[in-house]
């Protein structure tokens, strides 16, 4: 484990002392642990609790998301309910257009007026084709499908979900369709964090729009029928996009955010399903390393009332490791130094790199321990002296002459 200034790379025993104590008694000492063999075409897992990805095979790769393309919907919908634009008591029409989408539907028809609540739970239970355009319709800008589908593409695009475009609401096949399963992991994370108080539609079972729709009432997440935390999201099918799940599961204080597409079968797509489930929770743990405020080390700060100034995390450092493992976590400090005074207490003046096997790395912010306010008179003369002086006193590199 080092310290990286701008001057040469250094060791830090400190730091070595600080982490290596605390990652021993962690990790198990035996042989590595081994990737997920998925039989995905498309697969993409995060621990979200750690902002840990566990797993990616083709995750960039945009391709047909069949009706997973719906959390889209439904996050546009989430979030008019949560600005106020709409409540759960809002009612929207059905056009020809919407009773005529044929699919998984709830078998709405222009008679009908369903609410907000009624049109969220007919597109997470019965997944409803017809209900997704009564949404896009509603929302749009321009009163259209298409309307919403551009809306939608670009909010997909601010959220940072870059191999996404949206030709329609309800995920029916159409050339010009597409998502990454990364960019689906991202819309599950978001729907999660961003709207907590809506998630629990995610978990409803069954549901039955006035009683039109008997053989389509349950939610087809396979997961539901398992006892491993599973609460969320939407299922997908087409003949092209083949059977694909966005999924999440809560166990123990961690949450698993996982993204499968191209199963042959259903039954395939469930077998799978769990398989990466059990794999998440059972192959990985999560380890604090460091605790909030505690020094992980020291920098040199210029022309300060103090010599050093130590750098600290915010909060408390976990990881995520894996359980067969023989390596420790690799672990770097970053900073510049030395550092100009003045300093205030949290600000940001390095970071502390933390690498794992078969992992990606983890950058941690760290933050000033302490005020260092700028040194009086003496403290500036003395420490630019001293400097100009190592300076003087530094051998020069030697030069080698040649042709002018």
């Amino acid at each position: 484990m080092t310290t990286r200034t701008d001057t040469p790379p250094r060791r830090s025993s400190r730091l070595r002392h600080i982490l290596s104590a605390t990652l021993t008694c962690a990790i198990l000492m035996a042989p590595a642990a081994q990737a997920f063999d998925t039989r995905a075409t498309s697969a993409w897992v995060l621990d979200q609790t750690t902002g840990t990805v566990l797993l990616s095979k083709n995750a960039e790769v945009p391709l047909p998301p069949a009706s997973m393309s719906k959390l889209m919907t439904l996050y546009m919908l989430f979030d008019a309910l949560k600005r106020g634009a709409v409540t759960m008591d809002t009612t929207f029409p059905v056009s020809a257009r919407a009773r005529a989408m044929g699919g998984s539907t709830m078998f709405l028809n222009e008679l009908d007026r369903p609410s907000v609540r009624e049109l969220i739970l007919g597109i997470i239970v019965n997944s409803g084709n017809d209900a997704c355009v009564v949404v896009a319709e509603g929302l749009s800008p321009t009163g259209t499908e298409d309307g919403f589908a551009a809306l939608m593409t670009q909010r997909a695009r601010d959220m940072g979900m870059n191999d996404t475009t949206l030709a329609n609401a309800s995920g029916w096949p159409n050339p010009q369709h597409r998502m990454s399963m990364h960019d689906l992991g991202i819309l599950a994370q978001r729907l999660i964090e961003d709207f907590p108080d809506y998630y629990a539609f995610f978990n409803e079972r069954e549901y039955d729009y006035k009683g039109r729709a008997p053989a389509n009432r349950f939610n087809r997440n396979p997961l539901f029928q398992l006892d491993i935390g599973a609460d969320g999201l939407k299922t997908g099918h087409t003949q092209e996009a083949g059977f694909g799940l966005v999924g999440s599961a809560a166990q123990g204080g961690r949450r698993v955010i996982f993204v499968i597409s191209g199963m042959e079968t259903d039954r395939v797509r469930a077998e799978e399903s769990a398989a990466i489930v059990n794999w998440a929770f059972r192959q990985f743990a999560e380890r604090t390393v460091a605790q909030a405020g505690q020094v992980i080390t020291e920098a040199e700060v210029w022309r300060g009332n103090q010599p050093k100034v130590g750098l600290v995390p915010e909060t408390d450092v976990k990881v995520l490791l894996p359980i067969l493992t023989s390596d420790q976590v690799d672990a770097e400090v970053v900073h510049k130094g030395p550092i100009n005074a003045p300093v205030a207490k949290g600000d940001v003046l390095g970071e502390m790199i933390l690498k794992r096997e078969g992992l990606e790395p983890l950058h941690i912010p760290l933050l000033a321990d302490r005020d260092v306010p700028l040194g009086g008179f003496t403290t500036r003369v003395l420490t630019t002296s001293k400097v100009l002086i190592d300076r003087f006193i530094q051998p020069q590199p030697a030069t080698t002459g040649g042709e002018s």
